[in-house]
């Protein structure tokens, strides 16, 4: 059907295009229309993949102040090149809900799990300020899937915990602007080309 057809800007190659699905637009929904994120907010990123470290550079696109937490220092340090105002690498910070509320003086705004863990998913949820957003990226699936809440915490400090999935193609204009204007660059997250016949072997890897 032609709404599932978005055209592309005359300045945008194929490549960056490429990009974009599926992490860069599950990224770009989560965070400016499900997290309302807006500039001056703090938001906890938990893990620095592909969907986060999209995120990342979108929520420091907003004016927004982006905290990246992962267990790989060079992931951080890459994060930092991208808009992460604060890292905290989670192998060593044994408490990581409370190091975000101590560096923020008072928690996060918006926090992402965009792993999809039980782990991630609490630690986005305590991290939280009072009446913050908690947005689930990472789909929570096999052991993972189903974890216990912490809905004590969520009750007193009247949280919300949002689902985002995907993105629908009327959305995308405003992500394509930002990108063709230069306000954000998707293809800094490209980790390298390769053709298609090589791309059997690349996933049968991955």
């Amino acid at each position: 059907a032609n709404e599932d057809l978005v055209r592309l800007p005359d300045n945008m190659d194929f490549v960056t295009a490429a990009v974009l699905g599926c992490r860069f637009i599950t990224a770009w929904r989560g965070v400016t229309t499900q997290g309302a994120l807006k500039a001056g907010d703090f938001i906890a990123i938990h893990v620095c993949g592909g969907v986060g470290l999209s995120a990342i550079m979108i929520a420091a696109a907003v004016g927004a102040l982006p905290i990246a937490i992962d267990i790989d220092d060079s992931k951080l340090e890459f994060a930092k090149t991208i808009g992460a105002a604060y890292t905290i690498n989670a192998r060593e910070v044994l408490q990581v809900p409370e190091a975000v509320i101590e560096m923020t003086k008072g928690g996060a705004h918006v926090s992402v799990d965009a792993l999809g863990s039980w782990e991630t998913c609490k630690n986005s949820i305590r991290c939280l300020r009072k009446q913050g957003k908690h947005i689930q990226l990472g789909l929570m699936a096999g052991a993972e899937a189903n974890p216990p809440l912490p809905m004590s915490e969520v009750i007193a400090k009247e949280l919300q915990l949002i689902g985002s999935h995907g993105m629908q193609a009327h959305q995308f204009p405003k992500m394509l602007e930002w990108i063709s204007s230069g306000k954000m660059h998707p293809e800094k997250l490209l980790g390298k080309i390769i053709t298609l016949e090589e791309s059997c072997e690349a996933l049968t890897d991955l």
